[in-house]
């Protein structure tokens, strides 16, 4: 028993030596390349400006500022949109034929996935922080408790951690650069604006009001938003852990399953 507990310890320790190491990679690429990480940051940029100067005023959201609504979910949108290079990333990696001569070292087959989703777990922790600078610079406040506002970064980044798991079954199920990235954003745009990310969502048709405050995305704006204005969070507290522990539950399933198949 004392002699399988052992081997347990060190393969996992293994395994963490591993997924360190391929998210150092993915991490020296980002710093080689980057007009990748800069042009990652420009979108929620653009988004944050267009709908703060050009919406702001054209969006009834009560008696809250705009900024205050936005905000929160430009970020959840900035680690959903982030999520898909998760896939792109595996993609490529299998295409140039990278993942073959990884199976040809000594390693934990796992680590070239966990490094993935660790790396750009490390991205959207910085573009989180850069975003939630840009919203102060134009007007955005916390109004909340300490514990409240360290909370938002934390569950940006365990939320961005199941969209990172959706993106990395698809790359490793299509296998190509070009269609895992046109495959990661053609479900999620529709999902991210069918949500309460830039509009309330009792101002929508019933129909598709039902389907929005289900909505992941939804539920994790809503948390984020009474996370940092001091509001109700329990309800969505518990969806959004809901949501987070299901899809990873369920695609880091398919996405081992489909790596697996590889070999």
């Amino acid at each position: 028993m004392h002699d399988t507990l052992t081997a347990l310890r060190l393969e996992a320790r293994w395994a963490l030596a591993d997924s360190l190491a391929m998210a150092r990679r993915n991490l020296i690429r980002y710093v080689r390349s980057p007009e990748l990480l800069v042009f990652s940051t420009i979108n929620p940029v653009m988004f944050v400006l267009l709908f703060t100067y050009v919406f702001g005023g054209a969006i009834d959201v009560g008696p809250v500022n705009y900024i205050d609504f936005l905000l929160p979910g430009i970020l959840v949108q900035t680690v959903v949109f982030g999520a898909v290079q998760t896939g792109v990333g595996l993609a490529e990696d299998l295409s140039s034929g990278m993942v073959d001569r990884y199976r040809s070292l000594p390693m934990t087959r796992s680590a070239v996935m966990a490094g993935r989703i660790l790396a750009d777990t490390v991205r959207n922790v910085f573009v989180v922080l850069l975003m939630i600078g840009v919203g102060y610079a134009i007007g955005f406040r916390f109004n909340a408790s300490p514990a409240a506002i360290i909370a938002v970064p934390i569950v940006l980044v365990i939320f961005g951690q199941a969209f990172s798991w959706i993106s990395a079954a698809i790359g490793v199920t299509v296998r190509e650069t070009e269609t895992a990235q046109v495959a990661g954003f053609v479900w999620i745009f529709p999902l991210t604006f069918m949500s309460s990310m830039f509009v309330p969502v009792h101002t929508m048709p019933g129909w598709l009001e039902a389907f929005a405050s289900v909505n992941p995305i939804t539920v994790t704006v809503d948390l984020l938003r009474g996370l940092s204005q001091g509001g109700e969070i329990m309800p969505s507290l518990w969806q959004t852990a809901a949501w987070t522990v299901g899809l990873v539950a369920f695609f880091s399933a398919v996405a081992i399953t489909q790596y697996r198949r590889l070999s």
